[in-house]
């Protein structure tokens, strides 16, 4: 599959992911809400690893990659902790895009630290996406 089909199918589910999530939050704990998503998460994922076969690779995964997945784990937990307590608090429809205001910080970032290149068009919409959340944030 083409990186860009799945890009604009992780793009989707991220949408309704969002919806879903905002009515499931609805009179509970937002980080009650987001133990229950990451319960459902973890048995998909590996589910998806055993029926393709990939989890005989395991042997090959480095302490190198350990630490970058586990520091990631982390970092996804705290994103979806402070992402479903925002949806709690505020309408889907600014969450969301703020939410997105991660793809510019993460240009940001892929630039300067793992030194990926710069062209125009990753520049110019990096900075539509964070005029867009900043017009948001006002």
């Amino acid at each position: 599959m083409d990186w860009r089909i799945s890009a604009l199918l992780a793009a989707f589910f991220a949408a309704v992911t969002a919806l879903l999530a905002k009515a499931g939050v609805r009179n509970i704990d937002s980080n009650l809400a987001t133990a229950i998503r990451t319960a459902v998460i973890l048995p998909l994922a590996w589910g998806i690893v055993l029926f393709t076969g990939a989890g005989g690779q395991l042997r090959q995964v480095g302490a190198q990659n350990w630490l970058f997945l586990v520091l990631s784990g982390l970092a996804t937990g705290f994103s979806w902790l402070f992402y479903f307590r925002a949806l709690q608090l505020g309408s889907v429809s600014k969450v969301a895009p703020i939410d997105k205001l991660s793809v510019a910080i993460t240009i940001l970032l892929a630039i300067l630290f793992l030194h990926e290149p710069a062209d125009p068009k990753v520049i110019l919409g990096g900075l539509l996406i964070t005029g867009g959340s900043l017009v948001l944030l006002m």
